[in-house]
């Protein structure tokens, strides 16, 4: 198992390494975002600097990556299902799960590259933050990032088409971000907006972020957090390896 695994994720990184060019575009929306949106937040913070500025709106900007990076994995399924290449792997000795397994870690190792990244130019800008509070919120990006590729495969394999996959993944994705709170803080709007937000799991994480960017580390939001995206992440893993196991029949 580990070794079909490691084998699938050796692949997927060799691919990484030779077109490194679609992570970096990955994040160049939060970047911007960080760059010309989180300056004009100071007016919003309790100490209206940018430092506090950037210790609202960065975890936000950071799960922009694990949202809209991660959703769009699968899209390479697609076309590997269409030309028969994951048929083939799929009815193959290799453990199955190895051939999911191996894209998501991959995916995950991209997304915290990512992520140190855009905390990075965030350090730049004045950001401070604690080696607890960044280790912490690596593993919170890496668990969002494993239900949100999850999902993706998941849907890769059940739609099976490019467009039908875009429609779905546009349509969630501006709600999810929007009740999320990833530009705002979602206290900052109406109570039915507050109430729906619950039902959001990724409301959860970008709320975790906030509290670890604070330095609050025993917010009750963080351990809720990852717990359900420990679960979800679970689920949607799941979810994709019995979808490869239909297409071998």
């Amino acid at each position: 198992m580990f070794r079909h695994t490691m084998l699938f994720l050796g692949y997927e990184l060799g691919n990484v390494r030779r077109n490194p060019v679609w992570p970096l575009f990955g994040i160049l929306q939060p970047v911007l975002y960080l760059l010309l949106f989180a300056p004009l937040l100071t007016t919003m913070t309790k100490g209206g600097t940018l430092a506090d500025a950037l210790r609202m709106f960065t975890p936000g900007a950071m799960m922009m990556i694990a949202l809209f990076g991660s959703l769009f994995t699968g899209f390479t399924m697609i076309n590997e299902t269409r030309n028969g290449v994951l048929e083939r792997l799929a009815v193959s000795q290799a453990w199955r799960p190895a051939i999911i397994l191996g894209r998501v870690i991959k995916d995950v190792l991209v997304l915290i590259v990512q992520s140190l990244l855009v905390m990075g130019v965030a350090m730049l800008m004045g950001l401070r933050l604690g080696v607890a509070s960044l280790l912490l919120m690596l593993l919170l990006m890496a668990a969002t990032g494993l239900f949100a590729t999850g999902i993706s495969y998941g849907l890769a394999l059940a739609v099976r088409d490019e467009g039908g996959m875009s429609q779905i993944v546009q349509f969630f994705a501006l709600p999810l971000t929007l009740l999320a709170g990833m530009l705002l803080p979602i206290s900052l709007g109406p109570q039915w907006m507050q109430t729906v937000a619950r039902f959001n799991p990724l409301y959860y994480s970008v709320e975790a972020g906030r509290s670890l960017f604070a330095g609050h580390l025993s917010d009750s939001t963080i351990p809720i957090a990852f717990g359900l995206f420990a679960v979800l992440g679970v689920l949607t893993l799941t979810w994709a390896v019995r979808s490869l196991r239909s297409l071998a029949g």
